[in-house]
């Protein structure tokens, strides 16, 4: 069986959680559970009772990562799934990820754009745009455009990614259906359940309750040893924002944001955890994507790393 997560903090009326819910169901193959828990909200109207759904509401909002646990903890699947509630998915995508998913690996399909719209009026075309397999990491000590300070996962521009409307990357990789990818968006992932308990995955210690959840797992499954692959034998489509649809879900505060950022960024680049086998150094100057953009010859000099003052990261 497979659990899927979905944690939710939106408005009553979100319109997009019941559409996610039910392809959810249409679309697996096999057995699955789905597990909705509403951060903090009621959905008006209500999501429709159906076997092998749970829905987890708390009153009082407690921030994404506490969600995710939350709904793991009551997990019966050998495999979870953690997505938004703004998702569509590929007919089997259930079994398609589960046959290409060994114990130490962290799995996400073929990403798309989804038009809400289409999609809430029932077109058979809802991809936006695509696909999105690869990201590469922002340099953590240099002001991104737009992501600012830290770690982030972005897409490569010019040659090494988007031009003329179409992903370089993508089309030259094409062919190669489970492919190592650097980092993820966050918006779908899959693992074995054992695998995210072994990691401590969702920790809340350091990062707080809602950011950098796409850095801490791609890190933890490539450093203990294991892999992180895009199968693009099966895709799903993650709502593309907008001024109708934008401005909602889990956003923290901005020093909240910018703590999680600064925890990140010296714990894994001063190679910080107890669990990792490989150095962050092994995962950067992996051959499948190194060089990377915007990153410095001598990204790794240990001087320059452990007496970075961050203090003005939180003074943006």
């Amino acid at each position: 069986m497979l659990s899927v997560i979905i944690p939710s903090r939106n408005v009553p009326e979100w319109k997009f959680t019941q559409k996610t819910v039910t392809d959810l169901f249409e679309k697996a193959a096999g057995d699955v559970e789905v597990i909705v828990v509403l951060d903090g909200y009621l959905l008006n109207p209500p999501l429709t009772p159906r076997q092998n759904l749970t829905i987890i509401h708390n009153p009082v909002s407690l921030g994404m990562r506490p969600a995710i646990n939350a709904g793991v903890a009551i997990a019966k699947g050998k495999y979870i799934c953690k997505c938004d509630d703004h998702c569509s998915f590929g007919p089997g995508y259930d079994q398609i990820l589960a046959a290409d998913c060994d114990e130490n690996w962290l799995v996400v399909p073929s990403r798309y754009s989804l038009d809400g719209e289409a999609w809430l009026n029932g077109a058979e075309n809802i991809k936006k745009y695509g696909p999105i397999h690869h990201l590469y990491l922002t340099y953590p000590f240099r002001n991104d455009e737009q992501f600012s300070w830290g770690l982030h996962g972005k897409k490569w521009m010019g040659e090494r990614g988007m031009t003329g409307g179409y992903f370089d990357r993508e089309k030259q990789r094409k062919n190669i259906l489970i492919d190592d990818v650097l980092s993820i968006q966050g918006s779908c992932w899959f693992m074995p359940r054992q695998l995210f308990y072994d990691l401590d995955c969702m920790q809340i210690e350091g990062y707080g309750s809602d950011y950098q959840e796409a850095q801490e797992l791609t890190f933890k499954v490539w450093l203990s040893g294991g892999r992180c692959v895009v199968n693009k034998k099966v895709w799903y489509a993650h709502l593309h924002k907008n001024d109708q649809w934008g401005g909602r879900g889990y956003r923290a505060f901005r020093h909240q944001k910018t703590r999680s950022e600064i925890y990140s960024a010296d714990f894994w680049m001063n190679d910080r955890w107890e669990k990792q086998i490989r150095s962050f150094k092994w995962l950067i100057e992996h051959p499948s994507w190194y060089p990377l953009e915007g990153w410095p010859k001598n990204w790794d000099d240990e001087e320059f790393i452990k007496k970075y003052n961050y203090a003005h990261w939180l003074r943006r």
